[in-house]
């Protein structure tokens, strides 16, 4: 897939909002992921994407979109890739997130608006403000004192 052009400045603000996510989805073991991608056990994958965003996201802002890959193999470090949904108000955002062993990444595929603007800084802006709003935010946090 070709990305869209401004999709960096996108992959920056959606992998600053899931770092806390990210943080929980590295509590789960390496096989369990490993098996529940491989016996397509998606369901499973689902909940724990669930389970992780439920803390830092309002319900349905972050879900697994169509499944993941497991990259195992004798020689070289593993990695899991997921897929997912960010889906603040008027956004859609498909991406996927790499774990591997020391390092966690994120490509945006896709951002779809409801309303796109016709300047794509303005998406852009929009963007990092839907997210903003579809968190939520944990008491005694910085953010939460200005809200």
């Amino acid at each position: 897939m070709n990305p869209q052009p401004h999709a960096s400045s996108r992959e920056v603000i959606v992998a600053t909002a899931i770092q806390p996510v990210v943080r929980e989805l590295r509590l789960v073991d390496i096989a369990d992921y490993i098996a529940f991608i491989r016996l397509e056990h998606f369901a499973c994958l689902a909940d724990l994407v669930d389970s992780a965003a439920e803390l830092y996201f309002m319900p349905g802002a972050l879900r697994l979109g169509l499944g993941g890959e497991a990259h195992v193999c004798w020689t070289g470090n593993p990695r899991i890739v997921l897929d997912l949904e960010l889906r603040p108000e008027g956004a859609v955002i498909y991406f996927q997130l790499s774990l591997t062993d020391s390092s966690a990444s994120v490509e945006v595929h896709y951002v779809s608006f409801e309303k796109p603007h016709a300047e794509p800084e303005k998406n852009t802006e929009y963007l990092a403000a839907a997210i903003q709003h579809a968190m939520i935010r944990q008491p005694g946090t910085p953010q939460a004192k200005a809200a």
